[in-house]
């Protein structure tokens, strides 16, 4: 790592499955990396051997030819061949579906998408950025965002330590306003809608 900022020669095997499966999807959706994967990105040591993914919500046909061309690409879904019942039995429900490589025997990392599931993904997804410091080209949710998820609604040791980890990376650089303002709207929006 030179500068804060890592190389091409720091990338790890989860870096380049999520760039190579992000070159595919970027074709048919919007798209955001969240959760741990943003602290691991950012050198966070701990393990995980899967990658959370939101995607907008698009049209059956329209996931059809993106899921053929991630099967073109090498990348194969746990929970079905058929796309159509991937979208329907598993992303319209609210459920996730995991990618792995397309590799007899070797399933991590995988790839864990869904659809939003309320008006705050939806925001994640319109205010997605890329993070120099990872060294990774994929499109991540805002810095605040991850942090205000983690420390209000995830909450797990696992979790507060992403998000402390975070907190001093970009230190001086976080909006505490916008995390206190999404952990309030975390209380009214998530928590209500899963009453």
């Amino acid at each position: 790592m030179e500068n804060g900022k890592r190389s091409v020669d720091d990338k790890t095997i989860l870096d380049e499955f999520a760039e190579d499966f992000c070159r595919v999807i970027e074709k048919y959706v919007v798209y955001i990396v969240c959760s741990g994967f943003v602290a691991i990105a950012h050198g966070r040591t701990r393990g995980t051997e899967d990658i959370d993914m939101i995607i907008e919500k698009i049209p059956k046909e329209k996931f059809v030819k993106m899921h053929d061309e991630l099967r073109e690409g090498g990348f194969v879904c746990i929970q079905s061949e058929e796309p159509e019942k991937i979208y329907v039995d598993y992303l319209e429900r609210g459920n996730s579906v995991r990618y792995v490589r397309d590799e007899e025997g070797f399933f991590p990392p995988e790839m864990e998408i869904k659809f939003p599931k309320d008006e705050l993904d939806e925001e994640q997804l319109k205010e997605r950025v890329k993070l120099p410091l990872t060294g990774v080209d994929v499109y991540f949710s805002s810095i605040e965002s991850n942090i205000a998820f983690k420390e209000e609604y995830l909450g797990s040791e696992k979790d507060l330590e992403d998000a402390k980890h975070l907190r001093i990376i970009y230190e001086g650089k976080i909006n505490e306003e916008k995390i206190k303002d999404l952990k309030e709207r975390i209380r009214k929006i998530r928590y209500e809608n899963e009453k």
